[in-house]
This record gives structure tokens, C-alpha cells and sequence, in this order.
């Protein structure tokens, strides 16, 4: 049988997924091997440290550079609060009294002898990581983080903006090919990851972010609106960072496009469960997809997700390439020999039945992506 590689989405119900929660640098780790912990479960802990803010003391006093450690008011290491007077000295024979003042909250950190400049140093910035997902710890990082294996329904997106998040999933359309609404989106849906079908508006976005939705789901978008929402032109870059005030999955690609079969009957299933979503998405080097993930309860917990094999006769593809962009259907055939196209490209190719209609159209294999079984 003819078969052939290609990489595709996950979308199953049952998987054993593994994610590593580390730290920026080194810190403290707060969970052992072993653990049960929810997704807002804090697993390590470090700080960055605070800003730092020069004072020219000898300036600010009219003083020597070598007379500014005497003019301290406090031993270097005092902490002093904003607009607090850290030093003071006499100047015009006496006559006159100089005082300087902290520019913020910090810490008295060092004094050149040299310049009579102090170092000022902002109080450090908490960092915590956590769980992202309900799990156990499986593994720990010294001084680093953890890593949190569960099982889960997984679903990978083709494309998604805005960092991790976690809700309950609300349904908030009746079928896959209907497209989410503003006056679809109540205040109940704060904190929700909500689904909608086939399409959402920046308009509908907006109304996301008033009723402090936790993320969209949705098969669609239109690319014209990603620059409005993001504010910028996105690049190449990695997305995930990004600050918006919710998360958006499209399951499907940019257009009015019915989400997949399967993956409306993995989200409906799962309406009302916990979901940990990410929309980080990376194309380029080293393939990143946004992604749902649904622990299940401990008795639900099946076995690891199927492989991705390749492509085979009724394998479920997705079309990625015009004419027949975002299409959905079933290898019917694939034909060994390579076929010239109006391109006069001589390519390998297959034959898709399209689950919409039941046409059937002869694309090249590298215009498709292969839809997890």
C-alpha cells in the first residue's frame, strides 16, 4: 500500500501528555515526584531581581565623590521607600542643607567612591510557575521546575495568539458550521474556555474580553482582523506572548470554515470540563501548535493517543493550499507515480473525497495535512 508521511493534528480522547514547567532561572521547587496538583497549582518559585536606579549624590549634594558615603543617611543593603531622604549635606559654607531623595522603593545596593553615585535597586520580581495542567508531578528539575504528566483529551489548533490559560469549556453555538456572535457571549461565560463553530469577528473578540472570557475556540478567523486584534504585524515570530486579554484557538485556518467533525464532538463531549488551553503557535523551526487539553477523571483514563503513521487509503486530511483550502475528507487513492500539473510541476499526489459534498479533486501531497485519527 502507498503510503507517506505527513505531519498533521492531534485531536483524540484519550492521551498521556507530559509538560515541562520550568523556571526562567534558578529558583525553588515547591511540589515532589508524586504529587496531585491542579492547574493553578504554583510548582516552583524564584525571583528576578528589581530594576536598578542610579542616584548621583555628589550632583544632588554638591558635595566630593569621596564624601558621599558620610552624607548616607542608612548602611548600604537599608531598604527605603519612595521619596524617602537617603542623604543630605551642607554646602555654601555651611550655609546651605542638600537632600536627596529615593526615585523609587528599593534597596541601597553600592556607592562609588570614585563618581558619588549610588546604585538603587527595586525590590525583586516574584516569579511563579504553574501546573498549566490537573496531573501528577512525574519528574523534577533541581532548582529549575517539574514535569506534570496527565491524561487527557487533546486537541491541536492550526494557529493561536495569547499565552496559557484554563476554564471550564462553554458551548456557545448549536453546530460547527455556525459562527460565534457578540450576543452569543454573556457575563456567564467569564472564566470559560468558550467554543464557538465556524468563524468569529473582532467584534465578537471584543465582547470575549468585556465578559472576561479565558479563551476562544473557533474554527476560524479572518487574517485582516489578526493585525487590529494584535495591534502590530505579527512576523514569524513565536505567538504565545502575546497580551490580550484572552486566548484564541482556530482549529481550522484564517476564513469562514466549518469546524472538523471531530473536533466539535471532542469539545461538545467535554462541555463543562476543565480545560487547560495555550495558544502558542510556532510554524517555522520546530513545529509549535496551540492546543485544549481535557485531564479526564482517574477511572476515564485510558491509553496513550494513536501514533500519527502517514498517509493511508481513508486516511482524514485537511486541504492547506487553494484551490480547496480548508476542505476536509478521505484519501481515496494514491497513485505511486509522480503526475504533471497546470504548473508542469511534477509531483506526488493523492486523491481526496471531500466529506462536505462528496467531491473528489486531485491535490499534491505536500498541499494537505493529516488529521489525527
Amino acid at each position: 500500500m502507498s503510503h507517506a508521511y505527513t505531519p498533521g493534528l492531534r485531536i483524540t480522547d484519550h492521551a498521556i501528555v507530559r509538560r515541562e514547567r520550568r523556571l526562567p532561572l534558578k529558583g525553588d521547587v515547591l511540589v515532589a515526584c508524586g504529587d496531585r496538583v491542579e492547574a493553578k497549582t504554583v510548582v516552583a518559585r524564584t525571583e528576578l531581581p528589581g530594576n536598578v536606579h542610579i542616584v548621583n549624590l555628589a550632583a544632588r549634594l554638591a558635595i566630593d565623590p569621596a564624601r558621599a558615603a558620610a552624607a548616607l543617611h542608612h548602611p548600604l543593603g537599608t531598604a527605603v521607600e519612595a521619596s524617602e531622604v537617603i542623604a543630605s549635606a551642607k554646602s555654601l559654607f555651611g550655609l546651605m542643607r542638600n537632600t536627596a531623595t529615593a526615585p523609587v522603593k528599593g534597596r541601597l545596593e553600592s556607592l562609588s567612591a570614585v563618581t558619588g553615585q549610588l546604585l538603587l535597586r527595586e525590590p525583586p520580581i516574584p516569579v511563579e510557575v504553574n501546573a498549566y495542567v490537573r496531573g501528577v508531578v512525574a519528574d523534577i528539575i533541581p532548582g529549575e521546575g517539574v514535569v506534570v504528566e496527565t491524561h487527557a483529551a487533546m486537541l491541536q489548533g492550526i494557529f493561536g495568539v495569547g499565552g496559557e490559560t484554563f476554564g471550564e469549556i462553554a458551548i456557545a453555538v448549536a453546530s460547527p458550521a455556525e459562527p460565534l456572535t457578540e450576543s452569543a457571549l454573556h457575563v456567564r461565560h467569564r472564566g470559560k474556555v468558550v467554543v464557538g463553530g465556524s468563524h468569529v469577528s473582532h467584534a465578537s473578540l471584543m465582547r470575549a474580553r468585556e465578559v472576561g472570557a479565558a479563551a476562544v475556540v473557533v474554527a476560524g478567523f479572518d487574517d485582516r482582523d489578526l493585525r487590529e486584534l494584535l495591534g502590530r504585524d505579527l512576523g514569524v515570530a513565536i505567538t504565545g506572548s502575546e497580551d490580550i486579554g484572552f486566548t484564541l484557538v482556530l482549529t481550522e485556518g484564517f476564513g469562514h470554515i466549518r469546524m472538523a467533525e471531530r473536533a466539535w464532538k471532542l469539545l461538545t463531549e467535554h462541555d463543562g470540563a476543565l480545560a487547560s488551553v495555550s495558544g502558542a503557535t510556532q510554524i517555522r523551526a520546530g513545529v509549535m501548535r496551540p492546543e485544549i487539553l481535557i485531564p479526564r477523571r482517574e477511572q476515564e483514563a485510558g491509553a496513550e493517543a494513536e501514533h500519527l503513521t502517514g498517509l493511508e487509503i481513508g486516511s482524514l486530511l485537511r486541504v492547506i493550499r487553494q484551490p480547496h483550502f480548508g476542505r476536509i475528507g478521505h484519501v481515496v487513492e494514491l497513485p505511486p507515480e509522480h503526475r504533471t500539473l497546470e504548473s508542469e510541476a511534477s509531483v506526488r499526489v493523492l486523491v481526496v473525497q471531500f466529506g462536505d459534498d462528496g467531491t473528489r479533486a486531485m491535490v499534491p501531497r505536500a498541499n494537505v495535512e493529516l488529521i489525527a485519527p
